[in-house]
């Protein structure tokens, strides 16, 4: 029928994506209702996705740098919430699960109830909903996932991960822990993400890579959560550059950030790159379904997108440096280090 799909897990989401003609409309409702209300359990299958799983394992985590030390991270920074376990799964959670444990897991997540649907593009509202109605309102509700109860404690003191790999270089991971999603803080950090992180004439970029020529790159990553995450900076440090090098000029940036604040012509800047990049995703009927569905998830009400413009443009530079002041502090932070072994190129 000329579409095709997709689908990606988060620490909080599973989200899967088509795209097809509007003639397959009908079709699409009819193939997304069946997953929902009558997937197979074939062992064959199973089994096969289970080598699938581990593949993935291997080529994100096991077999990639970056991967591998995210997870050491992340399995440090949180020793209590749910977010300390990886994603995909540590080996033995790959190897071990059994049927029973999936068609739990099914019937727990996947259900009208606890579904989010998204339809972007030549469409009508009248068909949209009389197909979710036809298709999705048969299906039965099943009793909501339990809410999470655990609390991560307050970190007080930093922490530190060293990992040794095979590799021909040295990898820097520091991250702090930040509120959920849904915080009213979020348009603040948002921006200081971007003054640290965004473009060549960031802080960080123009520090670490140009002008001290200590890195090659320099990234920052935040993906959207229920409950408090983390704000992630990755470092690749230059040849013969020790990590610590890295780590201590990140620190007085972080620290300049929040002592001195940032200018007005700065602040602009930034709003103007947060700005863009929301447009830009708006550009594309796939952005915008991401979009919709991210704000009405993780926001609870997918018309806050409207406000984001508004929202980006009241922020303040006293808010963003308080909100550096707060957050990117030694106590609140996880270091990660991976020191490069010899005998392999790790990507």
């Amino acid at each position: 029928n000329g579409g095709e799909n997709n689908a990606y897990t988060s620490t909080d989401v599973t989200v899967y994506t088509d795209w097809f003609p509007r003639a397959a409309l009908d079709l699409m409702f009819d193939m997304e209702s069946d997953r929902m209300r009558d997937l197979s359990f074939d062992p064959k299958i199973v089994a096969s996705e289970r080598e699938v799983v581990y593949s993935e394992r291997r080529s994100s985590v096991d077999n990639s740098n970056f991967g591998a030390l995210a997870e050491q991270l992340q399995a440090a920074a949180f020793i209590a919430h749910p977010y300390h376990w990886p994603v995909v799964g540590w080996p033995s959670d790959i190897e071990s699960w059994t049927m029973d444990d999936l068609k739990a897991h099914f019937a727990m997540g996947y259900a009208p109830n606890n579904c989010t649907l998204v339809v972007v593009g030549d469409v009508t509202e009248a068909e949209t909903l009389a197909l979710a109605e036809k298709y999705m309102g048969p299906i039965p509700r099943q009793a909501p996932p339990a809410p999470v109860r655990t609390i991560e404690p307050e970190q007080k003191g930093e922490r530190r991960v060293t990992l040794e790999k095979e590799a021909e270089s040295p990898l820097s991971m520091m991250a702090f822990h930040v509120p959920a999603t849904k915080s009213a803080e979020t348009p603040a950090l948002t921006l200081l993400e971007a003054l640290l992180t965004e473009g060549e004439s960031s802080r960080l970029y123009r520090r670490l890579v140009h002008d001290d020529e200590l890195a090659f790159s320099v990234r920052s990553f935040r993906e959207p959560n229920f409950d408090p995450g983390l704000l992630l900076f990755a470092i690749e440090p230059r040849s013969g550059v020790e990590p610590a090098r890295v780590e201590q000029a990140l620190t007085e940036e972080m620290a300049k950030l929040g002592e001195s604040g940032v200018s007005e012509l700065e602040l602009r800047k930034g709003k103007n790159q947060r700005l863009v990049a929301f447009y830009r995703d708006l550009a594309t009927i796939g952005g915008r379904a991401n979009l919709i569905g991210e704000y009405e998830v993780f926001d609870g009400d997918y018309s806050k997108l409207f406000q984001v413009d508004k929202e980006i443009e009241a922020v303040t530079a006293d808010e963003v440096r308080a909100a550096a002041k707060k957050y990117l502090r030694v106590e609140n932070r996880t270091v990660a280090t991976l020191i490069p072994m010899k005998g392999g190129t790790g990507e």
